[in-house]
């Protein structure tokens, strides 16, 4: 808990200091006399000013945003010698430049922050593939246990490499969003052999990014091998004699995969609310040993101690506001779709082939750039659906998603705290730049209308335009809140 609200203070303080820093070097660029640089609102609890005339920087009590007051003959009156300052005097490209460097800042510190976590490096999980879910898109394809996706091919037809899982998860949500298929280049986990598959994602046609759709697509869990780690005491695996280290490798006479798929037997071992008995066959100490196990029965969705045996991994970007993504998850786990499911208490899978993705100076910093114009349009373009109500309004998320996401990303790392940090970056510049008023991008509608028409909005449109982007603001963070909620809740 601590960590959680440490790093979400964290994240906060750097992304506003470095918003409004973009405010502030570029007015006194332009020559406007900064009064004011707060970090926080309401109640003053440090404050620094070098001297009466100069700047004075302020920190406040509720860190939930901050601001650049500037010398301005609209708020108050401006002695003679100093309007020349004043930001209201100034030509509309510099006042226009000086509003949008806020959310420019952002970007440019996401660009940072990615090349920063390619620098680093993360061991991410080999793109080699569980069995995918039947029925699903992925075995339609014909993917297949074992596959290791090596390439994707692009627009131009140019074959592009697949570093890991992550990179992997991020060209099917990239494909996805656009409604295109997906061409993979697969090969063994050795290496061995190669063959084309084609990934329908413009069939799914699907609106909301969830654990549904996930499903129905069928991939993107890493491959684990079937083998059983700690063992419950007391649990449905012990009593039936298992051990860590079994290997399983047949379930009611067919053969097992890979764990995910164990993991899928196990939960639908429940017919109509009773467990089923299942014969196991086990490899321990190189014999082979047979072993009827009964699992018991869990609400599907209950949570559980018990998981499978891979790495979690950081993701790459996500408009929904999670970044993290589990590969692994209890083996209670089951169909979405609600009902009961089999629990046996022990942790399923082998620890997952990991991968070092590290780029060097200039390829991480193309990589930083690359990425935050991927988010970036992912984050519009996704936006854009909500409005016309093509995509869900769960993928809006606000602080509680935001602070309990921090807390898992500095757990897995700094480079996983810094592409989360960039993720939240993106969403803070993009959000400002929306035309609505309160927001960076409602004063640039007003400074486009201005250089349209040649004279700027009337003050009873501003009046009413606040009031309006008021009301906006205030549903969309009753939205994002709500959903934050229901997620803690289990309800989403």
């Amino acid at each position: 808990m601590i960590i959680t609200v440490l790093a979400f203070l964290l994240t906060l303080g750097v992304l506003i200091v470095v918003h409004e820093y973009g405010h502030y070097r570029v007015a006194v660029a332009c020559g406007v006399k900064v009064l004011r640089f707060s970090i926080g609102f309401g109640r003053v609890i440090w404050r620094h000013q070098k001297s009466p005339g100069h700047t004075e920087f302020v920190l406040s009590a509720l860190p939930l945003g901050g601001y650049v007051r500037m010398l301005d003959e609209r708020e108050s009156p401006v002695p003679v010698a100093e309007r020349g300052q004043a930001f209201n005097r100034k030509p509309l490209w510099q006042r226009s430049a000086i509003v949008a460097a806020g959310p420019l800042a952002n970007l440019l510190l996401a660009v940072l922050l990615y090349a920063a976590s390619h620098w680093i490096g993360v061991d991410e999980p080999k793109a080699v593939l569980s069995a995918p879910t039947p029925g699903s898109l992925a075995e339609r394809s014909g993917m297949r246990s074992g596959d290791w996706v090596r390439s994707w091919q692009d627009a131009d037809g140019q074959w592009l490499p697949v570093s890991s899982i992550n990179d992997l998860r991020w060209q099917v949500t990239q494909h996805l969003m656009r409604a295109e298929p997906l061409q993979l280049q697969l090969s063994d986990a050795e290496g061995r052999g190669s063959r084309q598959v084609r990934l329908g994602l413009d069939e799914l046609g699907a609106p909301e990014l969830d654990a549904a759709l996930m499903k129905r697509i069928g991939m993107g869990v890493p491959y684990s091998e079937p083998v059983l780690g700690e063992v419950k005491v007391g649990g449905p695996a012990a009593a039936a004699g298992l051990r860590s280290g079994d290997r399983v490798l047949r379930v009611d006479g067919q053969a097992v995969s890979d764990a995910q798929a164990l993991r899928e037997r196990i939960r639908g071992a429940v017919q109509g609310g009773v467990a089923q008995t299942m014969q196991w066959q086990v490899q321990r100490a190189g014999q082979l040993i047979e072993i009827n196990l009964t699992p018991r029965v869990v609400r599907d969705g209950e949570r559980g101690g018990e998981r499978g045996g891979e790495r979690p991994t950081g993701a790459t970007g996500s408009t929904t506001g999670s970044t993290s993504n589990p590969t692994a998850g209890p083996n209670t786990s089951a169909a979405v779709g609600g009902g009961t499911v089999g629990r046996i208490d022990a942790f399923i899978g082998a620890p997952a082939t990991l991968v070092r993705v590290q780029l060097g100076p200039l390829d991480g910093l193309r990589k930083g750039l690359s990425r935050t114009w991927e988010v970036t349009a992912l984050t519009l373009r996704m936006m854009g659906r909500m409005l016309i109500g093509q995509a869900s309004l769960r993928n809006l998320s606000g602080p509680l998603t935001i602070a309990d996401v921090a807390g898992q990303s500095v757990q897995q790392g700094l480079a996983y705290y810094l592409g989360f940090l960039a993720l939240v970056s993106i969403s803070l510049g993009v959000l400002n730049l929306l035309p609505l008023p309160m927001l960076d991008g409602g004063h640039l509608m007003y400074y486009l209308f201005e250089g349209l028409t040649g004279r700027p909005v009337s003050d009873l449109w501003l009046a009413r335009l606040q009031r309006g982007g008021i009301a906006v603001l205030l549903l969309m963070m009753s939205v994002a809140l709500f959903n934050d909620v229901a997620r803690l809740l289990g309800l989403h």
